[in-house]
C-alpha cells in the first residue's frame, strides 16, 4: 500500500517557520515529508533533519526528499530522542522545530494497523512495529480499573466504566483480537441515544492508541529540551489534532513566555526564571473552509507557534 497523507496547515506551517537558505531544521514528525519537503527546497547551505518511528513512513519520505538528498538526514526513531541523537551527531542548535502530530492517513486506512474503527483488523495501533506493547495487550491483559482511566483521560470517554467492565466480561471467555470485535462491545456500552452523531468507538480507539504509543508523555517530556535546542529567533510549530495535545502545548508554550512563579502583588520578579521566548500565535491557526472541504480531517487541527528569545 502506498503511503499517503495530506499535509494539514501546509502553507500556515511554512510561513510561521520562516524557513533561512542556510538555516538548520528538525522536522520531528517526518510522515511522508509533505512539510519536510517545502523546508527542504528553500535550502541552500542548510539542512534538514527529519524523524519518524514509523517504518513506511521512513521509506516514503526518503523517496520523497532524493531531490534534496545531500541537504536532507533521515533518521528512524521517536521524535522525543530527536535532540539527543542530533547532538551526538555535532548539531548544536536549530532554527526551526515541526512536529505534526497524531495519525497520518495511510495509518488510519491500512486496515491492518489497526488504527481504524471502520476496518476489521487485528488490534495493534503501533506507531513503531518494534515495540511490543499493542492495543490487544491493554484490552486483553490490563486491570479494569486502568482501562478505566485510560478511556477516562486520553480518550473523555464518558462511558469509560461500562466499556471498560464488559471488555473485562468480554475477554474472561475469548481474548478479544480485532478491531470489530472491540467495535462491538463498546456498542454494547453505550446505550444507543448517546450513539449519534459519530461512532461509538472513536474516543475508545483514540484512548488505546495514545496509551499504546505513550503520546502524550512523549509530547510533555520533549517540549523544553526541543525549545532549548532552538538558536536565538528559531520557531517551534507544533500542529495538534485534539485537545489533549493542544491543552498541552498551550500550556507549555505560555510557562516558557512567562516562567515567573513570583506572587502576583510581588513588586519584581525574585524566582530568576527567565522567559525563553514568546508565544507566536495567541491564538492557534486553524485550517480555511476550503481545506477542510478537501481534507475533512484537518477540521480538528491547530497550529501553534513560539519563538526563541534573541
Amino acid at each position: 500500500m502506498e503511503f499517503k497523507h495530506t499535509s494539514v496547515l501546509l502553507n500556515e506551517t511554512i510561513d510561521y517557520m520562516m524557513v533561512r537558505p542556510s538555516g538548520v531544521y528538525l522536522d520531528g514528525t517526518l510522515g511522508g515529508a509533505g512539510h519536510s519537503s517545502h523546508i527542504a527546497s528553500k535550502l541552500t547551505t542548510g539542512h534538514l533533519y527529519g524523524t519518524d518511528q514509523d517504518e513506511d513512513a521512513i521509506k516514503a519520505a526518503t523517496e520523497r526528499l532524493k531531490p534534496w538528498s545531500e541537504k536532507v538526514t533521515v533518521i528512524r526513531d521517536n521524535y522525543r530522542n530527536a535532540v539527543g541523537i542530533l547532538k551526538e551527531m555535532g548539531v548544536t542548535g536549530v532554527d526551526g522545530i515541526l512536529l505534526d502530530l497524531g495519525v497520518s492517513s495511510f495509518q488510519f486506512d491500512n486496515g491492518s494497523r489497526g488504527f481504524s474503527y471502520n476496518s476489521d483488523a487485528p488490534l495493534d495501533m503501533r506507531m513503531d512495529t518494534r515495540k511490543e506493547l499493542t492495543a490487544a495487550t491493554i484490552v486483553n491483559e490490563y486491570p479494569e480499573e486502568d482501562i478505566k482511566r485510560i478511556l477516562r483521560d486520553y480518550g473523555e470517554e464518558k462511558f469509560a466504566p461500562a466499556i471498560a467492565r464488559n471488555i473485562v466480561r468480554a475477554r474472561s471467555g475469548k481474548k478479544i483480537e480485532t478491531t470489530f470485535e472491540l467495535n462491538e462491545i463498546i456498542k454494547s456500552s453505550i446505550p444507543a441515544k448517546f450513539r449519534a452523531g459519530g461512532h461509538p468507538s472513536r474516543q475508545t480507539f483514540q484512548a488505546l492508541r495514545i496509551a499504546c504509543n505513550a503520546e502524550l508523555d512523549v509530547l510533555e517530556g520533549s517540549l523544553e529540551e526541543m525549545t532549548d535546542f532552538l538558536n536565538p529567533g528559531g520557531r517551534f510549530c507544533i500542529i495538534t489534532f485534539h485537545s489533549l495535545e493542544d491543552r498541552i502545548v498551550k500550556n507549555a508554550f505560555k510557562k516558557f513566555e512567562n516562567p515567573c512563579e513570583c506572587p502576583p502583588g510581588f513588586p519584581k520578579c525574585v524566582c530568576g526564571k527567565v522567559s525563553k521566548g514568546k508565544v507566536i500565535t495567541k491564538k492557534p491557526v486553524i485550517p480555511s473552509d476550503e481545506e477542510i472541504a478537501e481534507n475533512p480531517r484537518s477540521r480538528s487541527a491547530k497550529l501553534r507557534v513560539f519563538e526563541k528569545r534573541i
